[in-house]
């Protein structure tokens, strides 16, 4: 078993095939974090601010890690990283970018914003699928994460 029950994932992600393909590789690996999907913009923004169906703070939990894609419908990912790490109730979380998009000026503003890690998706199902371990490993195995401030 991988991660930790009490740590709670939120993937930011509008592709199915995508958080799709994510699911697998927890379940193979046995992943115990909760996880939680916002598949646009406007709805993670709902999430993280306990606003709409989101208002049970049981059922919506501050998350300890953020998976976020920046092409999303609605309010994009880059509006988000920023909104995020401009709330100091949200800056602390660690964001991380898992995007197709290789432009330069995304991975500085990106970075700009302080993201933890900017991880391109790969098109290819076996690179994806490593790179989706990989992320595993590192962000719910090995490294340690700050306990969420419960607001």
């Amino acid at each position: 078993m991988i991660g930790n029950p009490t740590r709670t994932l939120l993937v930011i992600e509008d592709s199915d095939e995508d958080f799709e393909a994510l699911c697998r590789v927890m379940k193979k690996q046995a992943v115990v974090n909760p996880i939680f999907r916002c598949t646009d913009g406007d709805e993670a923004l709902d999430f993280l601010y306990h606003n709409g169906s989101y208002k049970d703070r049981q059922k919506s939990p501050r998350p300890s890690i953020i998976l976020l894609d920046l092409n999303l419908p609605g309010t994009d990912g880059r509006e988000i990283l920023e909104q995020i790490k401009q709330d100091e109730d949200l800056q602390h979380i660690p964001v991380v970018v898992f995007t197709t998009s290789s432009n330069p000026k995304d991975i500085e503003i990106c970075y700009r914003y302080c993201v933890a890690s900017y991880m391109l998706k790969p098109i290819d199902i076996n690179r994806l699928v490593e790179t989706i371990q990989s992320f595993i490993t590192y962000w719910l195995d090995i490294v340690i994460l700050p306990d969420g401030v419960s607001k």
